[in-house]
């Protein structure tokens, strides 16, 4: 079972930025993963994905985060990232890491907090 482990969530003023990273467990290499994202959910609100990665290298971005939002991963560390530049209030939400087909379960994501 893949375990997958957010961090580097905070608090930021608008504008600012923050990169949170997805660190997979050893039992699975995530080049073997054919699509990884990224999600969020905000208070009041369905879980929506950010932006997604194949092992392709080919990535897609919800409208409201295209050209502030960057993600990415580094197989050698089994890690995908999401860099998320030009923050506004209105990404503040818990950011979960998800494979579809792979991950069975969320986890606990990490919080995003967009406030001055």
């Amino acid at each position: 079972q893949v375990q997958l482990v957010e961090s580097g969530g905070g608090l930021v003023q608008p504008g600012g930025s923050l990169r949170l990273s997805c660190l997979a467990s050893r039992s699975i290499d995530i080049d073997s993963i054919s699509i990884m994202g990224w999600y969020r959910q905000a208070p009041g609100k369905q879980r929506e994905l950010v932006a997604s990665i194949t092992n392709f290298g080919t990535t897609h971005y919800v409208d409201s985060v295209l050209n502030r939002f960057a993600i990415s991963r580094d197989n050698a560390k089994n890690t995908v990232y999401l860099q998320m530049n030009s923050l506004k209030p209105e990404d503040t939400a818990v950011y979960y890491c998800f494979a579809p087909g792979v991950s069975t379960s969320w986890g606990q994501g990490t919080q995003v907090t967009v406030s001055s």
